[in-house]
């Protein structure tokens, strides 16, 4: 590693009257390009004398993914993280295509689950997994684990890893003027509250969470939230030889009025946790019902770690201003019914970073708020069909304990399995058999059918 002096505009200095500069420590060996061909606005200017220099802030999987892919790029990347060690209560599931597109090493993955339980309110439990090829697995992470691997990996590439809190942003007084960052730099010899520096960048990426600084920044506006309550329970070894492979979802009132309740196994424990949008203040009291359910398994476990966070419900009003956007959860990149965003954090954050790279032609020229709705306009594309099926999925079948006993009822049909799984792990729209189409959709009606009715007599009685 070789230890530089930035000056001015070309990196980091603290927040002073006095004219001094900030050293940093930068990667000594050269740097792999990616090259793309793709062709920046004949009206954006060549940068000289440095290459283009994008702050990215928050370094969860969106972060990570979205540093690397810029340095790699001929990026100048700085990424902003308060908590290197940070645990967010995620049950940690990645699909089987993150693996791949990711280059992930198998030794980060706790668990491969190739099976799971789907338990109904009345405890009917519905075995899933069986359409999975020998290969296919749900993969089981810890946060902090992923984490730390995406943003090493990123510092390998080219990258600043800076530990530190972001606090505002002074905007650019013309079209390619700097941003000007305000943060707290964690050294370890301020105390807790940090040395307060200041950055300027041409570009900024917000990965900093549900709870986005950079969001508010930018008036991006509010979004619906779930909170996400999770405990990390470590189990005698004789029961967690049952979680091996083994992932539970719980639905029903009693562990969540709109979401489920879930145990997935990680390196030496099981995460038991469960969520909730519209009855945030008695999570405690789902999170009780979902230990309550999964009693008789997790029996003589210890609880290890608590952790709770809010998870957002839908996409931000605003997801991009100037030369700021927004990605993962930030962005409000999470998906309804089944609440997963790793995936869609790192691939988020990895499509912001690719469409700044090409629009900078690999660090050269300056890019404006076009080239970065290039990824927005990506992204949409992609995954809005997404989002808006699983939306729908929520709605009908999240909506009473009758609903979700029709739901669990279906999960038992082999093809709702392949077809779930599929896409799931693929994250592509699997076309369907006709047939077998009008087949599910017949069954679809007849459980909805079968639960209003319950549901009636439920009133009466």
């Amino acid at each position: 590693m070789a230890s530089i002096t930035l000056k001015s505009f070309i990196g980091l200095r603290q927040s002073s009257l006095e004219n001094h500069h900030s050293t940093i420590t930068l990667p000594s060996k050269p740097l792999q390009y990616l090259r793309h061909n793709i062709i920046a606005s004949k009206s954006s200017p060549k940068i000289t004398g440095r290459n283009l220099r994008v702050a990215v802030i928050g370094g969860g999987p969106a972060g990570g993914a979205a540093a690397e892919t810029l340095a790699k790029g001929g990026v100048e990347t700085i990424l902003i993280e308060r908590k290197m060690d940070n645990a967010k209560p995620c049950g940690g599931a990645i699909p089987l295509c993150m693996v791949g597109e990711f280059d992930l090493p198998l030794d980060i993955i706790d668990r491969r689950v190739t099976k799971m339980k789907m338990i109904s309110p009345s405890n009917v439990a519905v075995d899933i997994g069986r359409t999975l090829k020998p290969h296919e697995y749900i993969g089981m992470v810890r946060r902090e684990v992923l984490d730390a691997y995406l943003r090493d990996r990123a510092r390998d590439a080219g990258a600043t890893i800076v530990n530190g809190l972001f606090v505002k942003m002074d905007k650019p007084f013309d079209k390619y003027a700097p941003y000007v960052i305000h943060y707290n730099a964690y050294d370890g010899k301020a105390g807790s509250t940090g040395t307060k520096m200041t950055m300027e960048v041409d570009a900024i990426i917000g990965a900093d969470g549900a709870n986005s600084r950079v969001a508010k920044s930018i008036d991006a506006g509010d979004y619906e939230y779930a909170i996400a309550f999770q405990e990390r329970i470590k189990i005698p070894d004789d029961k967690m030889v049952y979680y091996e492979n083994l992932a539970e979802m719980y639905v029903g009132d009693d562990v969540s009025p709109d979401f489920y309740g879930w145990v997935f196994p990680k390196c030496d424990h099981v995460a038991v946790g469960t969520g909730t949008v519209t009855h945030k203040p008695d999570i405690k009291k789902f999170q009780l019902a979902t230990r309550l359910r999964a009693r008789d398994k997790i029996q003589g476990g210890k609880i290890i770690r608590v952790e709770a966070h809010p998870i957002p419900e839908h996409p931000r009003p605003r997801r991009l201003s100037n030369r700021v956007a927004l990605v993962g959860d930030a962005a409000g990149y999470v998906t309804k019914c089944s609440g997963e965003g790793i995936y869609f954090a790192a691939k988020s954050g990895r499509m912001c970073a690719e469409a700044i790279v090409a629009g900078s032609e690999n660090g050269t020229r300056m890019v404006d708020e076009s080239d970065l709705r290039n990824y927005l306009q990506k992204w949409d594309k992609t995954y809005w069909p997404t989002y808006k099926v699983l939306d729908i999925l929520q709605k009908v079948f999240y909506r009473s304990n009758p609903a979700r006993e029709a739901f669990v009822e279906m999960c038992a049909d082999e093809y709702v399995q392949k077809m779930t799984f599929d896409s799931y792990l693929y994250k592509t729209v699997v076309p369907g058999n006709p047939l077998d189409d009008l087949k599910l959709a017949v069954n679809t009606i007849g459980s909805l059918v079968r639960a209003n009715a319950l549901r009636n007599e439920m009133a009466k009685i």
